[in-house]
């Protein structure tokens, strides 16, 4: 900016946007997360309303799993190199858009089409955290990147009561038109609170890399989403995982011999980067298992034995201290991230999401129990999840956080997706009569919170293993990487 512009400006005349950027962001990100959950309270009655069976409704999570996974590091890319705010109400906007569709229709071909729209808001956390890394200075930068974190679990935590309250009192459709609103209101928050910034990456967009990378992680991820359904060893099943390990291993020849990859798999391959990418998988899985189980074990009926056979409404208020949970302790976070390192987060942080499972299999009979157990994974999920963009803003140059954190983020939703399916085949194989119905046993159950404790445990060590801030590789300095001149970028970082 022009210093005599800086000058003439008026005193605080852009204060109230510069202080309302974290929050403007929070609420994207929390917005995010409502988007992904609001339609789980409707899966038992979309095929009475669409008319679809069962399985073709199920398509409406898993188009919107699939759009996420591809969206996010080409998102994450798209604005590293043509300017992250412009690119963030763009994933913004098709959220939005998807919403309204959905809101005026009840085609089942075009809610899937809709939910795939709506898969694009996955890139809102790394692209908000890639703003925050460029707009704010050191001492604050921490603590709102952990706040951006969180917001995926508060986001899931306020979405699961709020769709299931609208559910049974109004029209299933009012649903999407409220959420509608609350995107309109997002873009245009975005929009007038936070500023375009002046990182970039320049170059040409890499368009073979994207569609690569997007028929992998289809194959990959269609086929983890569906094996329980159309069975492990179908030929189905097998032919995709075939074709994602051939497509991504072409992927990757290509993206290592490209000019301008659309992913950096050599800064991959560096034990900073890469150990944070198989932390993070491991992280999804882990924290995923215990939303997954939680809502099923509450509302499982009386007849089972330990099911509290609970009401929709009353399984997201059952959720809601753990969203409240993640919202307070994002700051300590980051303050243990800034005394320790945020390895030590990271370790930290799986191995309380270990202890919370320790918890669900002392007692999993009583109310109490189960909220203190799912509460103490989430305090472990906000540790975590706060600490691994932390690690990855630390090891990469500026022009390339959003689509490096894109990346980590979609390890945390493969690590999701594999959680789902593991935690469905466990609970497939452990089930008995109940009532003359088909229930999981609760055995079936202690075995899934025992998967998810020792994945943890894993994420725990791989957390460990990753080199510490002492071998920091290209970090701090608020604005480094926006001085082109040898001499200056030296500078810059020494004076962070």
């Amino acid at each position: 900016m022009d210093q005599t512009a800086a000058i003439r400006k008026p005193p605080g005349a852009d204060t109230v946007r510069e202080r309302l950027t974290v929050p403007v962001l929070a609420f994207g990100g929390i917005l995010m997360a409502v988007m992904q959950t609001v339609v789980v309270p409707l899966l038992p009655d979309l095929p009475r309303l669409t008319g679809a069976s069962a399985g073709t409704v199920s398509w409406m999570v898993t188009a919107t799993l699939l759009s996420g996974a591809v969206l996010t590091p080409v998102l994450g890319r798209a604005g590293d190199m043509y300017g992250k705010r412009r690119v963030l109400m763009a994933a913004l906007g098709l959220m939005t858009a998807g919403s309204v569709l959905c809101a005026v229709t009840s085609d089942i071909a075009v809610l899937i089409a809709a939910r795939t729209l709506s898969g694009a808001a996955a890139a809102v956390v790394p692209l908000s955290i890639s703003i925050l890394r460029d707009e704010l200075p050191p001492e604050r930068r921490g603590s709102a990147v952990a706040l951006m974190s969180s917001t995926v679990g508060i986001g899931a935590a306020l979405g699961l009561p709020l769709a299931a309250v609208i559910v049974q009192y109004a029209n299933w459709h009012t649903m999407f038109w409220v959420t509608s609103a609350l995107g309109a209101t997002g873009v245009t928050l975005v929009a007038w609170a936070v500023r375009e910034s002046p990182v970039r990456e320049p170059g040409r967009f890499d368009v073979p890399g994207a569609l690569g990378l997007a028929a992998g992680l289809v194959c990959l991820l269609l086929g983890v989403s569906q094996g329980g359904q159309w069975g492990w060893g179908s030929g189905r099943v097998v032919g995709l995982f075939a074709a994602a390990v051939a497509v991504l291993a072409l992927w990757s020849w290509q993206q290592l011999r490209a000019e301008r990859p659309l992913v950096d798999l050599r800064s991959v391959g560096r034990p900073r980067v890469g150990l944070s990418h198989v932390a993070a998988l491991l992280a999804g899985f882990a924290f995923y298992a215990n939303t997954l189980v939680t809502a099923q074990l509450v509302q499982a009926p009386e007849a089972t034995g330990y099911g509290l056979g609970l009401s929709i409404v009353a399984t997201g208020l059952c959720l809601l201290p753990s969203g409240i949970v993640m919202l307070l302790l994002s700051p300590v976070s980051a303050r243990i991230s800034a005394a320790r390192g945020p390895r030590v987060t990271l370790a930290l942080g799986s191995a309380v999401i270990a202890a919370g499972y320790a918890v669900r299999i002392a007692d999993s009979r009583e109310l109490w129990m189960i909220i203190t157990g799912a509460t103490v994974v989430a305090i472990g999920t906000t540790l975590a999840y706060s600490a691994l963009p932390t690690l990855i803003l630390r090891a990469v140059p500026a022009e390339q956080t959003a689509s490096a954190n894109g990346v980590n983020v979609l390890m945390r939703t493969i690590g999701q997706a594999g959680s789902s399916a593991a935690v469905a085949a466990v609970l497939v194989h452990h089930t008995s009569l109940a009532g003359g119905v088909p229930a999981p046993t609760l055995h079936g159950y202690l075995l899934a919170f025992a998967m998810a404790g020792a994945v943890a445990l894993v994420a725990a060590a791989a957390a460990l293993c990753i080199p510490g801030d002492a071998d920091q590789d290209v970090t701090d300095g608020p604005h480094r990487a926006r001085v082109r001149t040898p001499g200056a970028r030296e500078g810059a970082m020494e004076g962070a």
